[in-house]
């Protein structure tokens, strides 16, 4: 059986940064080659360095009970200790840790010290509440500081955090504190999205009544953020206003520090079976890695630069890159709490303009939304100050990688695609802006002290110009150290097809120079005619064609060819109004995908469609679309950002 993804889209097009920015470049390229000579050594020092550490750690790292790794597991330290306390003992208190911008336009700008001081007060009211080490403490808040309080506070006193997505639902935040028997919960009467409040905490007491009236065991109390103004439902005894506890704390607390592989957080991502996976970060090497890849990746010149990372803290990119990475490394970063398109579709450039954003991290779906927009929107505003743009969360198709470049970065920013997941904890795979030449559309290389390998089904590396299957061969600093209570289900679902080896569950291909193009999950690879054929590359062919704004392709099962190739698309604006007839778009993209891959790659149906099914991260549900094309019945959509898509999807099919 041919297992091989085949790759059939070439991307010729090459930017080098210019010389004036590799000059003043953070990383050089002796990175790479001290990461070569002594990996670990490359990781102590990184560790060191980036980090304060209260007793010095003398072991890198213990991989004796594979895949259970310890990294510095004999030193300690206090997590928020490195990201705010030590900061304000070095001179920098005054300078803002966070410029908050709420989304009815209500504004804070916040110091290190006074982030420090809010957060000792925070972690008062927890330990006043009997939260210790080792107890778990949900977080269910929107993009409000209190939320970046809340998980300091927790992570100051050696508690885990686990914070769920407030877009997520009653049900979801119940399986969630269930299995990781929580004992408090830190939650919001409501958070602002697209212009009104959403509420927040009449989840919470739902989730904890449970379904037949089995109120939740093992939560003691509720604390709860006046942020909305809503009329919220008062639990005596339980809840708490999150103000009043915080006015009666001391500001004074002296933190404690403890080992390096104290946990830190839980973070439940969705799992194939239904129930979700708590993905189990420790301290010191999640801290190191995050610092360093945050310093590094986007070329961090923390004196200067105003940082913003448009994830929501709910999402590991949240942990890693809003909280974790800028605040270790002193970096001033703005938070926003609202959706990009209000109260207008310009917010996101507003901000940037008003703020003076020098560095942007968003998701290839932001981009392409802002591309069905048209650039007219973008250049309204003055988005001069940004020198450095990022891209997380999915494969981005080139067409999208050089809209963002030209008309974000006026064709001269830097782009870092970066890959990494949930269970990595950090980025693993990205160009590093000063010194490699970006491609459009590519990962391109594992970063410094990072080993990362394309391999078939045998586990055999690929030769340049062929695909794969993505794994990573040696232990790194910030990977996932389990599934919280289930060590034979981590075993299984990441280190059982290879043995020592984590298979990450992504495709991918090696080009000729051997860097690394991602194609999506593994999952998302359909078999046509023989041929294994990357729904990545189609939806990227189907973009860069100048008619099409998004895509998604799915595989539908197909009498001759096994399966066949089915695509939903959205069209821009311009060309709807300008289009004769819809059936005359669909022949046009089946002929052009056919020109860009070759004849086994043509969609059997194109649906042209006003939205796609996403997830409130932005995610495209494919697994919908892939019922849809089959004729199944459509299953959960409870995690839809708006769940009337797939009816609206549903009845263009059927006619």
């Amino acid at each position: 059986m041919n297992t091989q993804i085949d790759n059939l889209l070439h991307e010729n097009r090459r930017f080098a940064p210019s010389e004036e920015f590799a000059a003043k470049a953070v990383a050089q390229p002796s990175l790479y080659e001290e990461a070569a000579a002594d990996r670990l050594g490359f990781w102590a020092n990184q560790a060191r360095e980036l980090l304060s550490w209260e007793k010095p750690f003398t072991r890198t790292l213990d991989w004796s009970n594979p895949p259970f790794a310890k990294w510095f597991d004999d030193g300690t330290l206090n997590v928020a200790y490195n990201c705010l306390d030590r900061h304000v003992e070095a001179g920098i208190g005054d300078r803002v840790a966070i410029h908050w911008e709420g989304e009815p336009g209500d504004s804070r700008s916040i110091t290190y010290a006074e982030l420090t001081d809010e957060v000792k007060r925070a972690a008062n009211v927890l330990t006043g509440l009997g939260i210790g080490k080792g107890d778990r403490v949900a977080i269910y808040l929107p993009m409000i500081p209190e939320a970046v309080v809340a998980m300091l506070a927790v992570a100051r006193i050696g508690a885990i955090h686990s914070v769920v997505f407030g877009g997520f639902s009653a049900d979801s935040l119940r399986s969630r504190i269930d299995d990781a028997e929580a004992k408090l919960v830190i939650t919001a009467d409501g958070g602002w999205r697209k212009g009104k409040v959403s509420p927040l905490k009449p989840a919470v007491d739902q989730a904890l009544n449970g379904k037949d009236g089995d109120p939740q065991g093992t939560v003691e109390h509720v604390l709860v953020v006046k942020r909305g103004e809503n009329d919220v439902e008062w639990n005596e005894g339980r809840d708490l206003w999150w103000h009043e506890q915080m006015q009666a704390a001391s500001a004074e607390h002296t933190p404690e520090a403890f080992e390096a592989e104290n946990p830190l957080y839980i973070l439940y991502t969705s799992g194939t079976t239904g129930k979700p996976k708590g993905i189990l970060h420790t301290s010191g090497g999640y801290l190191t890695q995050a610092a360093f890849t945050h310093k590094y990746v986007f070329d961090l010149h923390a004196e200067s630069d105003v940082y913003w990372c448009t994830a929501d803290i709910g999402w590991v990119t949240g942990h890693s890159y809003v909280v974790y990475g800028p605040l270790a490394n002193g970096a001033t970063q703005l938070m926003y709490e609202g959706t990009p398109e209000t109260p207008h579709p310009g917010r996101w450039w507003e901000l940037i303009e008003k703020y003076k954003v020098s560095i942007f991290y968003t998701a290839p779906t932001a981009i392409r939304s802002f591309m069905k927009i048209g650039r007219q929107v973008p250049q309204e505003f003055d988005l001069s100050s940004i020198r450095v743009l990022g891209s997380v969360g999915e494969p981005i198709n080139p067409e999208a990688w050089m809209w963002y470049r030209k008309v974000i970065g006026a064709d001269a920013a830097p782009i870092v695609d970066t890959w990494w997941q949930t269970e990595t904890g950090a980025i693993m795979v990205s160009a590093l802006p000063g010194i490699t030449a970006a491609k459009p559309g590519s990962a391109q290389v594992a970063i410094p002290g990072i080993s990362v390998k394309v391999v078939d089904e045998a586990g055999k590396p690929v030769e340049n110009g062929a695909g794969g299957l993505l794994v990573i061969d040696e232990p790194w600093p910030s990977m996932l150290r389990g599934i919280w209570g289930d060590p034979e289900r981590y075993k299984e679902t990441y280190w059982e097809k290879f043995g020592d080896v984590y298979f990450a569950g992504d495709g991918a291909r090696l080009d000729e120079d051997g860097d690394i193009w991602l194609l999506g999950r593994v999952d998302d690879v359909m078999n046509v005619s023989g041929h294994r054929l990357s729904t990545a590359e189609i939806e990227s062919a189907l973009v860069a064609n100048e008619m099409v704004a998004e895509s998604a392709v799915v595989g539908a099962t197909d009498d001759t060819t096994g399966q066949a190739v089915v695509a939903f698309v959205i069209i821009k604006q311009s060309h709807l109004d300008a289009a004769e007839k819809i059936a005359d778009i669909a022949g046009a993209l089946r002929g052009w995908v056919g020109e860009q891959i070759g004849p086994i790659a043509r969609p059997r149906d194109i649906f042209i469609v006003n939205e796609l099914p996403k997830t409130r991260s932005g995610k495209i549900m494919r697994r919908l679309l892939r019922d849809l094309a089959e004729g199944r019945e459509i299953g959960d959509t409870t995690t839809l950002a708006d769940t009337m898509v797939m009816k609206v999807i549903s009845d263009k099919v059927k006619k």
